[in-house]
C-alpha cells in the first residue's frame, strides 16, 4: 500500500473519530447544561399555581350556581 493512500487513512479516521468525541462532549455539556438549569422547575411551580388557581375559580363557579338555582326557582313559583 501507498503510504500516502495509508497517512490519508489515518488522518481521515483520526478526524472523524475527533469529531465524534467533540460531538458526545458537546452533547454531554448540553444535557447537563438543562439538567442544572432552573426552568423546569420554574415551569411545574407555574403549573401548579395554574390548577389551583383553575381549580378555586371552578369551586367559586360552582358554589355561586348552587346559591342561584333556589333563588331562580322561588321567583318561578
Amino acid at each position: 500500500m501507498n503510504t500516502a493512500l495509508v497517512h490519508d487513512k489515518l488522518f481521515i479516521k483520526t478526524f472523524w473519530e475527533q469529531k465524534i468525541v467533540n460531538h458526545s462532549q458537546m452533547t454531554e455539556n448540553e444535557e447537563q447544561r438543562v439538567k442544572n438549569s432552573a426552568l423546569s422547575k420554574l415551569r411545574d411551580e407555574w403549573l401548579q399555581r395554574l390548577e389551583n388557581r383553575t381549580r378555586h375559580l371552578k369551586n367559586v363557579h360552582d358554589d355561586r350556581m348552587r346559591r342561584a338555582k333556589p333563588l331562580n326557582l322561588t321567583e318561578q313559583a
